[in-house]
């Protein structure tokens, strides 16, 4: 009998992802097809967008200020990136998301090129095209604490140190390959690597000079320092999508008019220079308490959103484990475990980035609420399933006995007690919801740590930003609580009447 139920198990768990490789495998086809045709371009113009993805936490290349309340987006690549629309005829959108994410994005058709300080190597010409080199770095550096400034000058003065590095950089790539004798630590964020630097978790972080020395100049607690490491690339260029030649041919045009008349030298940096002089001299954080009202209100809806999700696919899921129907039951048990067993930031890239083959126009924010949704989904089942399981069999009974079917039953019968007694392990759940909804950052929604993270880069600050942040996060789980125990008591209190 076990190894009946064994195989039954393992028979719809292949059956449920058979169904899903069936479901993304023409999808993709469908999206190489696209790229190859050379759709971006007319796609671009149809539009009336150009949609560039970068990692704005890059100063001067690409950073982020404070406008009237409003986030803008600047520096070197994101002037670049305007000339490029303006040439197409186009408006720019700006999409920003961590910079190991980027390419994922461009393959799947989420931005139209990446204009992020990005290299064109080897590796990543197997995947995406790139333009001519807009930017030639003048080499990389360390940013170290000043107190270190003396003490951390080369290769062999960090050996055995723990060194910081942008993942899916050229300067992790350099690190791992020139300084063997050295730990490396990498992270997505630029501003987490600094994080991690002042708090003493790395003893330095390798980035380009124009980086470093902004770093150095807006943080008083910073030093930059040439390093010895040999740079063997070229430069920046625009990463595009294979097969997009026109596309290419187009942006290659722009930059040949920019390194004509010498642009990035006498226009892109003064302009970045001078918005990280106006940051640093207005650098109060009253200014960005904008920033923080916006992070808090997409939170809330992320939440709102989500739990409604995952209560009703929750309850569909613990009924569809208590049928008798085998198949129903299995594939409730399959999505179950498998939901469970899974990191949800994985899910929330796949969501974003996967079925984005499907809908192209699918927008983060609402992939992040259906990730989060159908994560909570397998949660809340279990929780359901557990309260049911807990009620007498004569609960069942009685309402059959009644004249109820077996779907009013439930309805009107089980669910309602099922829900009082797994109240305080909903309201967990829905508390963990709210603080798992930090994780969409990752995609670029606008939401509370999203928000916090570009006060980090326009502040030059780490662990303010993160305080302000944890006490919001705080307040509203405190609060959510206090709501939860309210209507537990009533439900108490009902039942002392009843």
């Amino acid at each position: 009998m076990k190894k009946t139920k064994l195989f039954s198990f393992f028979f719809a768990f292949l059956l449920f992802f058979s169904l899903g490789a069936a479901f993304i495998q023409p999808a993709q086809a469908a999206s190489e097809k696209k790229v190859a045709e050379g759709s971006v371009l007319k796609k671009i113009k149809k539009s009336g967008e150009l949609v560039v993805g970068t990692s704005a936490d890059y100063p001067p290349l690409e950073f982020t200020a404070s406008e009237n309340g409003k986030t803008k987006y600047v520096g070197v690549d994101i002037e670049l990136a305007k000339d490029i629309a303006q040439d197409l005829g186009v408006k720019l959108v700006i999409k920003n998301m961590s910079f190991d994410s980027l390419l994922v994005a461009l393959e799947t058709g989420k931005v139209d090129m990446v204009i992020s300080a990005m290299t064109p190597t080897p590796e990543r010409k197997q995947s995406v095209a790139f333009s001519k080199i807009y930017y030639k770095p003048s080499g990389e550096y360390f940013l170290v604490n000043k107190k270190d400034k003396d003490k951390y000058t080369s290769i062999q003065s960090l050996k055995g140190q723990t060194i910081g590095a942008q993942t899916g950089s050229n300067q992790f790539n350099l690190v791992k390959s020139q300084m063997k004798d050295s730990k490396l630590k990498g992270l997505g964020k630029i501003n987490n690597l600094v994080l991690a630097l002042q708090s003493g978790k790395v003893s330095a972080v390798v980035v380009e000079e124009l980086i470093a020395k902004a770093y150095a100049e807006n943080n008083n607690s910073l030093a930059a320092v040439r390093s010895n490491l040999k740079e063997t690339q070229s430069g920046n260029a625009v990463a595009i999508a294979k097969g997009q030649d026109e596309l290419v041919a187009q942006v290659n045009k722009t930059i040949d008019h920019v390194q004509k008349k010498d642009l990035i030298n006498k226009e892109y940096l003064p302009a970045a220079a001078k918005y990280m002089k106006t940051e640093k001299k207005s650098n109060t954080f009253d200014k960005y308490i904008p920033y923080f009202f916006k992070g808090i209100w997409y939170t809330i809806v992320i939440t709102v959103f989500s739990v409604i999700i995952g209560i009703v696919l929750g309850i569909i899921l613990a009924l569809m484990r208590l049928s008798k129907n085998p198949i129903l039951h299995w594939l409730a048990v399959c999505y179950i475990e498998f939901i469970r067993g899974t990191p949800q930031m994985v899910q929330i890239l796949f969501v974003y980035f996967g079925i984005g083959y499907l809908i192209s126009n699918l927008s983060a924010l609402v992939a992040g609420i259906i990730a989060i949704g159908l994560n909570s989904g397998a949660y809340v089942a279990e929780d359901i399933r557990s309260g049911i399981d807990s009620l007498p069999k004569g609960q069942m009974e009685a309402a059959r006995s009644l004249g109820l079917s077996r779907q009013k039953a439930f309805r009107y019968v089980i669910i309602p007690q099922a829900i009082k007694n797994i109240w305080p392990a909903l309201g967990n759940e829905f508390i963990t919801l709210l603080k798992d909804s930090s994780l969409v950052s990752v995609i670029g929604v606008a939401e509370l740590m999203y928000q916090t993270q570009l006060v980090q880069t326009s502040t030059y600050k780490g662990v303010l930003p993160l305080f302000i942040a944890m006490i919001i996060y705080f307040i509203m789980t405190f609060s959510l609580t206090r709501l939860l125990n309210h209507f537990e008591k009533r439900m108490k209190r009902n039942d002392s009447n009843d």
